[in-house]
């Protein structure tokens, strides 16, 4: 290679990966016989999984503060490049555009469910079979109050905490921007003030979060039992709670390297790719609001 070719930083052999790959393994299976064990066909005695699931999220922890310790101490000594810089902007596009399918799977099957499920239970499209015989007192509504099972359940309100939610979030993404800005001028104090801010939003709003899945089980009666309303509910808030929480902790990373100097305006890509993320949790939860709440 000669002396004018890009200086591509090769990292030395990491036993991260693996770690890693174990962690991920453990968590998964703990997690998939943790929701096999809560069902009414397993013994309490051979209750094991939501220990192992416990252990697994431990190990996840361990290997993510681990693996970017040590990305970060790299950084910090100047061993990273251009091309690294590169490397890291496409792996964090191509990363946020994985979560878009994921999310995009659950939203396929809140629409599927109330364009063309209900409907069909309820007679459209010549279904009057299935309607006369088996559900004859279904009706084509959503929220679904009635499943045809007979589960009957509340719907959440939009206009109430989901509302202040989403002030909350739309603006922890100003006030990340904001930070964002103040960064680039060099300005430490006013960057990590402002990160401080959206890391408190982010909490506020995970708390208020909870007080919504209490209201919903005590009041409302609803739960992931309560048919495919309940299912879609908790499944695309819940995801979606996990995400501002991976988010929140992300920021807060970022809050502790601002103020110990780890950011340059030139050099600060980690930051980036943190309000990238936050961003992006923020987009996803309109939509939740519009198609969950709201609509």
């Amino acid at each position: 290679m000669s002396d004018q070719a890009p200086r591509y930083y090769v990292p030395h052999t990491s036993y991260w990966p693996i770690v890693g790959a174990v962690s991920l393994f453990v968590a998964a299976f703990g997690a998939a016989t943790f929701i096999h064990e809560s069902t009414e066909f397993v013994g309490a005695e051979t209750q094991y999984g939501e220990w192992v699931f416990y252990i697994g999220l431990i190990m996840v922890a361990y290997m993510m503060f681990g693996w970017f310790k040590d990305v970060v101490s790299e950084n910090v000594r100047g061993m990273m490049s251009g091309m690294m810089d590169v490397s890291y902007r496409q792996s964090m596009a191509w990363f946020i555009v994985s979560e878009i399918f994921f999310f995009a799977a659950f939203f396929g099957a809140l629409f599927y469910a109330r364009l063309w499920s209900v409907p069909w239970l309820a007679g459209a499209g010549n279904n009057l079979w299935t309607n006369t015989l088996l559900h004859p007192d279904f009706a084509d509504t959503w929220p679904l109050f009635l499943t045809p099972g007979g589960t009957e359940t509340q719907t959440m309100g939009a206009w109430g905490l989901p509302f202040i939610n989403t002030l909350i979030l739309v603006t922890s993404s100003v006030t990340v921007t904001f930070s964002h800005w103040a960064l680039k001028k060099k300005d430490r104090i006013v960057a990590g003030a402002w990160l401080a801010l959206t890391v408190g939003l982010g909490v506020v709003f995970l708390i208020l979060q909870v007080v919504e899945y209490i209201h919903a089980f005590d009041d409302l009666g609803l739960t992931l039992d309560s048919g495919i309303y309940g299912s879609t509910f908790f499944m695309l808030t819940g995801f979606h709670g996990a995400h501002v929480t991976m988010g929140t902790i992300m920021l807060t990373v970022m809050l502790f390297r601002i103020f110990s100097g780890h950011f340059t305006p030139e050099n600060h890509f980690a930051f980036e790719a943190t309000s990238w993320y936050w961003h992006f949790v923020d987009v996803v939860w309109l939509f939740l609001f519009t198609f969950v709440y709201w609509f």
